[in-house]
């Protein structure tokens, strides 16, 4: 059987799709009830806003909307952090500036690769460490 501690609450449960607990998928379905309730009745809200009258972590409140359990296309206000500077955002994982930094970093590495392949030479032969060492 697969068990393993739940890293809500530590309790130990059997392993399931959501990786939790079953008080604590209880705990987060009623999380995500009262997040729903409040956006219905107060469609311009904040995420902190949010967070702050329902007492539920802008976390939890950024899984939901990355489930696609929490729509914010009728949301215009309803926006979450970014995963690497924290810039509020609407879609995705990052803000635009962190893609494109993200991006050349990775252009640039990818340059500094090519370019060390072509610096390094192929040894002349099996003994070539063994000689550079003798002269």
């Amino acid at each position: 059987m697969n068990v393993d501690n739940c890293p809500r609450c530590g309790r130990l449960y059997v392993k399931n799709l959501m990786n939790l607990c079953q008080p604590c998928i209880k705990d987060l379905e009623h999380e995500y009830e009262i997040c729903v309730e409040y956006l219905r009745k107060n469609r311009g809200t904040t995420i902190q806003e949010l967070s702050d009258v329902t007492e539920i972590s802008i976390k939890e409140i950024t899984r939901f909307i990355r489930e696609g359990r929490i729509s914010i296309a009728n949301a215009p206000n309803m926006m979450y952090p970014c995963e690497v500077c924290g810039t509020l955002i609407r879609e995705g994982h990052m803000c635009d500036s962190c893609r494109s930094r993200l991006t050349k970093d990775l252009a640039n590495a990818a340059k500094e690769n090519e370019e060390k392949k072509e610096t390094k030479k192929a040894p002349d032969g099996a003994y070539r460490a063994v000689d550079k060492f003798r002269n």
